[in-house]
């Protein structure tokens, strides 16, 4: 079986040096807010192009921290309305339903699967406060327009780059568009710790003190709380993690590309929709194709010794969760996520597979 994600594979890559910086943070004695975080935040600032990175326990808390930093700052308060994709994964509206906002979902260009520029500007009312464009799959939105709609209405705009490390255009990286970025560096992100991890990325220097006394129960010096803040923390060992594969990244990526791109020149059936072919914005997080029969080819797909993964099965407005939104209808969303189909790639997919791949997808006839 061609596996999804070699994850175990693509760390042993770097196994001596993750040993190495693991006993590093062993031996300091120090496990927490220490060196390591320091250097990553500046190296993972540096990479995006921003004044500042926050490292965080998590991609969810990054955009939970954000939001809720700009509440203490006076920019949002309960029940502002934020815009953001239907489509998504559901950690991106959990945001801010944590933070007593009101999500507003919005259809996403089928062609991007990202946040459609049009229906935004459509879904703008005098209670919207914020934008929150998500780069799916590792393809950035439209953020040139979507930027020029928030400066034209006054508005926060968060990117969710949790899928997006490394992407650009015109040589502007993801996180460093918006007002603010949340990333993850779950283990099966480009750039992937070994547990949970997350980071905000931010020019605004007031934002960034917010948020690194927020992560840390409030406090801004030991014993003194600002706020009523809470515990997420990038720990040591993750940072020192994270310091060693950064380097990396775009070698990474690269290889992620070419596998996209033989993909792109391969697959050839009637059947499969392929994904738009996007450049410098697109580090192929996941490769996503859309079939009407997507659960026969998964099961094809299987049987010919390939593992998919659907991203994501159930739109946010059906899940429980959610139930107030079950009856509402997002025709565009519910096509994608009842089409969509994972293949395989990442940075040490061998090119034999994909050949592999290619051959079993064009063999599949419903």
């Amino acid at each position: 079986m061609i596996p999804f994600l070699d994850l175990k594979n693509i760390n042993a890559q770097y196994r001596d040096q993750l040993i190495e910086a693991c006993t590093r943070v062993i031996d300091s004695g120090w496990y927490i807010t220490g060196n390591e975080l320091s250097s990553f935040e500046q190296n993972f600032a540096a990479y995006c192009g921003t004044k500042h990175a926050i490292g965080v326990a998590n991609g969810l808390e990054a955009l939970i921290l954000t939001l809720r930093a700009w509440k203490e700052l006076g920019k949002l308060k309960a029940g502002d309305e934020i815009i953001v994709p239907a489509n998504t994964y559901i950690a991106s509206i959990l945001a801010i339903s944590a933070n007593d906002l009101t999500p507003i979902l919005v259809e996403p260009d089928l062609i991007t699967y990202n946040l459609s520029p049009k229906n935004t500007q459509a879904a703008i009312t005098d209670k919207t406060r914020a934008i929150l464009p998500v780069h799916l799959y590792g393809q950035l939105a439209d953020m040139l327009t979507l930027m020029k709609i928030a400066k034209e209405h006054d508005l926060l705009v968060l990117e969710d780059s949790a899928q997006a490390h490394g992407a650009s255009i015109d040589g502007k990286k993801a996180g460093n568009w918006g007002n603010a970025s949340a990333f993850s560096f779950y283990p099966g992100k480009n750039l992937g710790a070994l547990g949970d991890a997350g980071a905000v990325t931010t020019n605004d220097d007031e934002l960034a003190k917010t948020l690194r006394a927020l992560r840390n129960y409030g406090s801004h010096e030991k014993y003194k709380n600002l706020f009523q803040g809470v515990n997420s923390r990038l720990d040591e060992i993750q940072a020192a993690v994270l310091n060693v594969k950064l380097p990396y990244l775009d070698k990474e990526i690269a290889h992620r590309r070419q596998v996209a791109q033989t993909y792109l020149e391969g697959i050839d059936s009637p059947y499969i929709t392929l994904p738009n072919q996007a450049g410098e914005a697109h580090v192929w997080h996941v490769f996503v194709v859309r079939c009407e029969q997507r659960d026969a080819l998964q099961e094809h797909l299987a049987e010919q010794g390939v593992q998919t993964l659907i991203h994501y099965p159930v739109p946010p407005h059906k899940q429980q969760a959610y139930q107030e939104w079950n009856n509402l209808s997002y025709p565009v969303s519910e096509q994608i996520h009842s089409q969509v189909l994972s293949l395989p790639i990442g940075p040490i997919l061998a090119m034999q597979d994909v050949d592999k791949i290619i051959s079993a997808v064009n063999k599949f006839k419903p």
